[in-house]
């Protein structure tokens, strides 16, 4: 041990070496990248200046669309940059702080969605009482919450990696410093690390998770037992759509990535769950809002209305 220099720098791999997919990847998740500024940028705005949408849920969403730039940009600029100039340094420092930003953020946004489908589950199923259960207040408390513990959790893993000495490679078979390559490289004992990994962030996935489930058990239940109609039963699942789609474009991925076993899951496998939930589902959470809700539709016709004809009424 007396021989192996300390760490001070990583080098990311990224997703390729070779310069006909790395052009191809450049401009394919560059477009995702600005898809989701505009798409996420645009529903916050709606979110914030247009009156009809200061609802819980609307609330909720705009913190999503929120986290979804935060996140997306985290990983996605140094992804790109690796594609242009090839294997990207990074220093210790900035590894554990884009460590901590991804898990804050993730955590932050699956716990976030465990609050909507409560929204959902109260709108739907109890809706003379929505407006006292779902005051400002709570609605504030439950993103506070959220934001929270995605922090805290971040946290966790940010001060326990800084903990671990890396004395020798320092190649990260990765597009951005998430925690399983990182343990890898680790020169001293990663046992409590993986713990961790297993166990509490295992919890951290899965509890929202069964949480939501647990919603749209009642959802359903609910539709079938009270609603008498065949059209009025299936108008709650209309309503939910979009977020289950979202729901099942993070958790699918993240639930393969980092459940137990964490240790015997492939590199090359990781890399492609990641690219899924932090590339792709960020720029298609706008989208599948848009395209599914007609109050938001409404609401971006008339911003951009405004903006395009700003003498029209």
């Amino acid at each position: 041990m007396l021989n192996q220099t300390e760490v001070s720098e990583f080098i990311l791999l990224g997703l390729t070496d070779s310069q006909g997919l790395q052009h191809f990847f450049f401009v394919s998740f560059l477009l995702l990248y600005l898809t989701s500024l505009l798409g996420n940028g645009a529903i916050v705005t709606m979110v914030i200046y247009e009156p009809r949408l200061h609802t819980p849920m609307y609330f909720f969403l705009g913190n999503l669309s929120c986290l979804d730039v935060f996140f997306s940009t985290v990983t996605v600029p140094k992804m790109l940059a690796g594609f242009l100039f090839g294997h990207q340094p990074i220093s210790f420092g900035g590894c554990l702080a884009q460590l901590h930003f991804f898990h804050f953020l993730g955590s932050a946004e699956a716990v976030l969605l465990a609050t909507m489908a409560y929204d959902r589950y109260v709108a739907i199923c109890n809706p003379l009482r929505y407006a006292l259960v779902m005051s400002p207040r709570t609605c504030l408390l439950l993103a506070v919450v959220s934001w929270s513990t995605g922090f805290a959790h971040a946290m966790m893993h940010s001060l326990m990696t800084s903990q671990l000495s890396f004395c020798g490679h320092n190649h990260i078979h990765h597009f951005f410093c998430d925690i399983k390559p990182l343990l890898n490289l680790a020169c001293s004992s990663t046992s409590l690390n993986m713990t961790l990994l297993n166990v509490v962030t295992t919890s951290i996935v899965l509890g929202p998770f069964i949480f939501i489930v647990l919603s749209y058990l009642y959802i359903i239940s609910f539709a079938f037992q009270k609603v008498r109609s065949q059209e009025g039963r299936w108008k709650p699942f209309s309503t939910c759509a979009s977020h289950l789609t979202v729901v099942a474009l993070l958790y699918v991925p993240v639930l393969f990535n980092y459940t137990p076993p964490s240790s015997g899951s492939s590199p090359e496998r990781d890399v492609q769950l990641s690219l899924m939930y932090s590339a792709v589902t960020p720029a298609l959470n706008p989208l599948i809002y848009t395209l599914r809700n007609q109050e938001v539709r409404s609401a971006l016709k008339k911003m951009l209305g405004r903006k395009l004809f700003p003498g029209g009424k």
